[in-house]
């Protein structure tokens, strides 16, 4: 059976005799979600708590009250706010400000860069799309060059991964956009010791964290230049709260995608203040790691590792579909589908569709740089008996 090591993210666990964990008592009827539904895509959007949801609300209608009061209240609030995430992060308050996401993280990050003709941005080709988009823009605008690193899918450990990097890395490489896990494959790539090589080869470092934050005991890298994480995946916060993580020497630097009263204060408040927009994310976001702290985080991480372990030997064996390598004490498997099945827009976007509309299934499909690839998620709320369902109907669908 899967079991966590205490203290780190190293897990055991041959997903060939993965075994379900119990579930855990405390997590029961903590959502929302449809009891009809299978939902395996934790990963995408995650799932707010009942404790949470009750308390934006009620951090809602506290606005609606005094709009006036709220909003001037609001910088100081969301200092607070700040503390306490960093504290959960463990990692220093003065270099880290709330976004919505990475997506807007990572823009703000490669706008302060300066890059000139010549330079070269290096991604991945495991990389989240709409950041390497940005990556691929950013380029386009200064003339840079956006430089992309072939990691293969059967990539066996991180020692594989990072030799994959570093193979793409020369002296005109100026910048680096890596996955701490990547969305696509549920893998490592940014490394704690492929970001300080990358560092000490004098490579500015954007390492996406997306979902690290409540997954991992030390999300946040402090030798990345930029870090940035979600809180709405798996730390339990509201849609939509992100961080941003950026090392001293840039935060001067650090320009906001829009300027604002609070831009005088220099970061983190100028990248943090937007006006009149809904805050009441971030300010009930200490409320999910709480709940995560009152769950457990040693027994969360010990279920939902093992949970996708075992989601994912459900997937080999009743689907026969292809496991893809897994990085230790991820909660998210992946697996590949057959040629042709899903490997076009239309083909994954109509398999998502029939997996909801015949079975209530959510999970998340791409096609990757060598064929699709299908990935489950695991959170307190799921049980193996999700993972048999989307497999017995990925069996039906593929005889079709």
């Amino acid at each position: 059976m899967s079991h966590i090591t205490r203290g780190s993210t190293a897990v055991v666990d041959d997903p060939s005799t993965a075994e379900p964990p119990a579930p855990l008592p405390a997590a029961e009827g903590l959502f929302s979600l449809s009891p009809q539904a299978a939902h395996l895509n934790h990963g995408s959007f995650g799932a707010v708590p009942l404790p949470v949801q009750r308390l934006q609300a009620e951090l809602r209608t506290e606005h609606e009250l005094d709009p006036d009061g709220f909003f001037a209240d609001l910088p100081a609030r969301i200092a607070g706010a700040r503390e306490l995430i960093a504290a959960e992060l463990a990692t220093d308050p003065a270099r880290l400000a709330l976004v919505a996401n990475v997506t807007e993280a990572a823009a703000i990050a490669l706008d302060s860069i300066p890059l000139a003709v010549g330079d070269r941005i290096l991604v991945t080709d495991h990389g989240y799309g709409a950041v390497t988009q940005a990556a691929a823009r950013r380029a386009a605008e200064t003339g840079a060059e956006l430089v992309v690193a072939q990691v293969p899918l059967d990539a066996p450990d991180e020692a594989a991964v990072r030799d994959a990097v570093l193979a793409a890395v020369d002296g005109r490489t100026t910048v680096a956009v890596l996955d701490r896990i990547t969305s696509l494959t549920a893998r490592t790539v940014a490394s704690p010791a492929l970001v300080a090589e990358l560092r000490g080869r004098g490579v500015t470092t954007l390492v996406d964290g997306a979902h690290a934050p409540g997954m991992l005991p030390e999300p946040v890298d402090p030798d990345a230049d930029f870090w940035f994480g979600n809180l709405h995946k798996w730390a339990f916060a509201p849609r939509a709260t992100g961080v941003l993580s950026v090392r001293p020497e840039w935060t001067a630097r650090v320009r906001p995608l829009a300027l604002s009263w609070e831009h005088h204060r220099g970061f983190p408040a100028n990248v943090e203040w937007r006006g009149t927009c809904d805050y009441t994310p971030w300010l009930a976001a200490p409320a999910g790691f709480g709940l995560l702290r009152e769950l457990g985080r040693e027994a969360v991480a010990a279920h939902n590792a093992a949970l996708a372990a075992y989601g994912q030997r459900v997937l080999v064996e009743r689907a026969g579909l292809r496991a893809l390598p897994a990085t230790p004490g991820v909660w998210m498997r992946t697996v590949r589908l057959p040629e042709g099945f899903a490997d076009t827009e239309p083909q994954y976007l109509a398999l998502l569709a029939e997996l909801w509309r015949r079975h209530r299934i959510r999970v998340a499909v791409r096609p990757g740089p060598e064929g699709a690839v299908l990935r489950v998620s695991a959170q307190v709320y799921n049980r193996a008996a999700d993972y048999e369902r989307l497999a017995d109907a990925l069996v039906e669908l593929l005889k079709e």
